[in-house]
């Protein structure tokens, strides 16, 4: 008897992307599974955070669908899309994409917020404890000029986590931080997506994350395959 797949939260077929003519990625397939974490590798520049924004809804790919918790995400409209994003997805940029206006803490609580949650009580606790487990005890009070860029990126992860998200993708999570620290953010990953049974995307040149993952793939211009 044949084993049957579980329903992947996210699955991606045939989806490809050009830029003047010119394949960035073409006929990229893959299914993440609840509680599953999963390592994407490739050469520089063959498109690996143009695919995380095409399986957000950030980017739009010129073939293929995403689906995410059975959602088409082609076939949403905009204010449809981002209340997917809001609601299920855990971004990490590459960027930070911090608000330099807020604090940290404000920062963190921006996806609990945008959910409607106004427990203060609660709020406090669930900031707190990622900050604490991304090893940023005691900065919510602090505002991001006062942050380096390590720093400013396990802001952006605790951010990413707080919500408690259906899909994590990470853009290259790990790049801006020590060793160390580097290893303790992707047992957090690891962690959060068992405990939470959440589907987690790793875009990463790190050997550790994909030694971490359940499966590593390599992504290049004609597709994904086995690494």
């Amino acid at each position: 008897m044949t084993a049957v797949k579980p329903a992947a939260l996210l699955e991606v077929q045939g989806l490809s992307k050009h830029y003047g003519g010119t394949p960035v990625f073409q006929e990229v397939g893959l299914r993440v599974g609840r509680g599953e974490v999963v390592a994407l590798l490739g050469e520089s520049g063959v498109g690996k955070s143009t695919l995380l924004n095409c399986i957000a809804g950030l980017d739009t790919p010129d073939a293929g669908s995403v689906h995410i918790a059975g959602h088409d995400v082609g076939a949403l409209s905009e204010p449809a899309a981002a209340l997917l994003r809001r609601s299920q997805l855990g971004f990490v940029f590459q960027a930070f994409h911090v608000l330099p206006h807020l604090t940290v803490a404000d920062n963190v609580a921006l996806p609990l917020l945008l959910q409607g949650l106004r427990d203060r009580a609660e709020l406090t606790q669930r900031v707190d404890g990622l900050l604490d487990a991304v090893g940023l005890p005691g900065y919510g009070a602090r505002h991001p000029r006062q942050l380096s860029g390590g720093q400013l990126q396990r802001v952006a992860i605790a951010r990413a986590l707080v919500h408690r998200p259906a899909l994590i993708l990470a853009d290259e999570p790990t790049g801006n931080l020590d060793p160390a620290t580097a290893l303790r953010i992707l047992d957090l990953l690891v962690e959060q997506a068992r405990a939470q049974q959440t589907a987690c995307l790793i875009v990463t040149h790190a050997q550790a994350a994909a030694e971490r993952a359940d499966r590593s793939l390599w992504l290049t211009t004609n597709g994904i395959r086995a690494r």
